[in-house]
């Protein structure tokens, strides 16, 4: 193994040698915790360590990294205390994630890591936001150039994350550093099952980046290798893609063994530890002796211990289950009282209103960012955005390839910086290809590490249009289920503006659902300015003693449809307008005014909303019920494209039968 020191000094060598060993001594005393039980599981990174010393010690201390299971030495080179990790890696209170979360699935805003997830490929994504937020700070305010990291292994580059984030990060000219850790494996599937091309790296050019291979056991290659990457990234404002040639000594993690490497691999690659090389080559270079190597090595071992003392006298876990459900959301910090509505008003079709709420927005907040396939010049394909690009320019208004998990990706990692941001989906039906981000990143990332995730997603949802299967879903449900979102879903003008306003003032990630069949076909009176709709709150459309409705979005409509044409009965009429968190209260009184409840929805009956509302009704206004909770919903098939199937599959065809059948009890 050759090492060119080039301008190092001795005594960066000898730190850059404590650096690399520090993690190895904790891993082996970690082993040993595994086996006495006092610790549940564990990835190694033995072998690898050269990669994450090499590239954290080429780094700012403020950049951004995005490490993966094996990268502990990102962890201890970024100085965080050792007896705070025991206490994660121990699930204890006093650890990282308040015992939330397992081995390196945390974060820490202050020492600029950011947690994984166990999906591994939407962490280059978040990388692509925070360099975007880089290149941003640079441009506008004159900042300082930075680079952001993200790690992956030879497995993660089969996973569709990896081409959206490398072709996000090509196409916007972001400073990312993307590494490979290419270990030999995936698990236990080695790279010949994983891919067929010579090299990793060869794929930069197809993404038309830069790459290199490199050794990824050499100390000072690694090192160089990242100081003039990065270099490069922020002088040419260009991404680069880094193959680290590696090998993993443990088990994918302790429990799964290593039967499946052939005894050969190990052998070859213990000649290329990189610890033992580093040293070897310190002692043959007269820069260290055995005798000091010692001293080091007790020092360590003695840190180690006297940390690990530390955790020891962590309290007891105390459970307390309003700080856990509280934690599940961001706190509003600023502008606590919502913005109320002024008097004037103007007459404004809904599709306008959103738009009008988006560009408010923008002027309030400049940190805010709208992303979204064809939202710049082509405005949008319902033209909400139409106009807003040469309002506040291509920097701010952007339009994006066709990569949702790596646009939403890029959303968090802009919050990491402090930005806002709003991605659209063109229809809320192709959310699915983006919903690991959404469900498991962007929801749980507060409740995590505290890190909250500043992101709207815009979801133009509904049938009535005749759109068939792939452009008319009703998926609101799809994230009601997830604790961490906020889902909103307006019926009116007036609504749609003060709910996005508010969506974009709450600190947590809001999936705002606009109904398209009533962009153009609603209209009402909107308040001027700047005002809020507050979250979580319903809104009585109308009251009455005869039964309720309970219903949101194009359900409203076809609610005050009824009751127009059905004078002779006294309708309670309750929208919604937010479904996650929903508003208990507002449901409860309507339930009491009328003793009798139809839920009406759009969405499919089996697992819609429609089925929590009424279970909570049933648990929780059983004395005050007449009748049993009724509900109306779509049949459960896709959505059709001929339009008197549709029709017949919207809930809107038995609104007027359920009503009856509720009516006779």
């Amino acid at each position: 193994m050759n090492f060119d020191r080039k301008d190092l000094t001795d005594d960066q060598l000898i730190h850059f040698y404590r650096s690399i060993l520090f993690p190895r001594l904790i891993e082996e005393k970690m082993l040993l915790l595994l086996r006495q039980g006092k610790i549940s599981k564990w990835f190694s990174g033995i072998g690898q360590e050269a990669i994450s010393i090499g590239t954290t010690l080429a780094l700012q201390p403020d950049e951004w990294i995005m490490p993966l299971h094996r990268n502990l030495g990102v962890f201890t080179a970024r100085n965080m205390p050792l007896s705070k990790l025991f206490m994660q890696w121990q699930g204890n209170k006093e650890g990282f994630s308040k015992g939330r979360e397992r081995s390196f699935h945390f974060g820490s805003r202050e020492h600029h890591v950011c947690g994984m997830i166990s999906h591994l490929g939407p962490q280059l994504a978040i990388a692509d936001g925070v360099a975007l937020a880089y290149k941003l700070q640079q441009e506008t305010v004159g900042a300082a150039g930075k680079v952001a990291v993200a790690f992956t292994g030879d497995g993660g580059t089969s996973e569709g994350d990896f081409h959206e984030a490398l072709n996000t990060a090509a196409v916007w000219d972001l400073p990312v550093i993307f590494i490979i850790e290419n270990n030999g494996y995936g698990l236990s599937t080695p790279v010949n099952e994983q891919y067929r091309c010579e090299s990793l790296v060869a794929r930069a050019k197809g993404y038309g980046m830069e790459g290199v291979r490199i050794d990824g056991n050499n100390l000072l290659e690694v090192y160089d290798t990242i100081k003039g990457v990065r270099e490069y990234c922020i002088r040419e404002q260009k991404p680069y893609l880094v193959e680290c040639m590696t090998f993993r000594m443990r088990g994918h993690e302790e429990a799964s063994g290593t039967k499946y490497v052939p005894p050969q691999l190990f052998e070859e690659w213990s000649r290329l530890d990189p610890i033992n090389n580093f040293e070897g080559w310190l002692i043959e270079n007269g820069l260290i002796t055995n005798s000091r190597i010692d001293d080091i090595k007790a020092e360590i071992k003695t840190t180690i211990e006297s940390e690990l003392a530390i955790a020891g006298q962590a309290k007891d876990f105390q459970v307390n289950t309003d700080e856990e459900i509280a934690d599940v959301y961001a706190p509003r910090l600023t502008d606590l009282r919502p913005v109320m509505a002024g008097t004037d008003t103007h007459e404004m079709r809904f599709v306008d209103a959103i738009q009008e709420g988006l560009r408010i927005s923008m002027q309030q907040h400049p940190n805010l960012l709208l992303m979204g396939q064809d939202i710049a010049e082509y405005g949008g394909a319902f033209k909400i955005t139409e106009g807003l690009v040469h309002e506040f320019g291509k920097s701010r208004v952007r339009n994006t390839p066709l990569c949702e998990s790596a646009i939403l990706g890029t959303a968090l990692g802009l919050s990491l910086e402090g930005y806002k941001s709003m991605v659209e989906m063109q229809f809320a039906d192709f959310v699915s290809v983006g919903l690991n981000q959404i469900v498991n990143n962007l929801a749980k990332i507060h409740y995590r590490w505290g890190q909250n995730a500043d992101v709207v997603v815009r979801m133009p949802t509904g049938a009535g249009v005749g759109a068939g299967p792939f452009h008319s879903q009703s998926n609101e449900a799809w994230f009601v289920h997830t604790p961490g979102l906020k889902v909103v879903y307006p019926s009116t003008p007036e609504d749609a503006k003060g709910l996005l306003i508010a969506s974009f003032n709450d600190p947590n990630p809001v999936l705002f659902f606009e109904h398209k069949a009533l962009y153009r076909s609603i209209s009402g009176s909107v308040p001027e300015g700047y005002y809020e709709t507050p979250i979580g709150k319903a809104r009585q459309v109308q009251q009455g003693q005869d039964f309720s409705i309970i219903t949101y979005g194009a359900g409203v409509h076809w609610a005050l449809e009824y009751a127009i044409n059905h004078p002779d009965q006294s309708i309670d009429i309750v929208d919604l307008r937010t479904l996650l968190p929903l508003d208990y209260e507002a449901i409860k009184a309507s339930v009491v005014r009328t003793g009798k409840v139809l839920v009406l929805h759009e969405d499919t009956l089996t697992g819609g909303i429609g089925g929590e509302i009424s279970a909570w009704i049933s648990e929780h206004c059983f004395t005050a019920l007449d009748a049993p909770v009724m509900r109306c919903a779509s049949l459960d098939t896709p959505v059709p494209f001929n339009i008197d199937l549709e029709k017949n599959f919207l809930a809107k065809n038995r609104l007027a039968e359920t009503i009856n059948q509720l009516m006779k009890y």
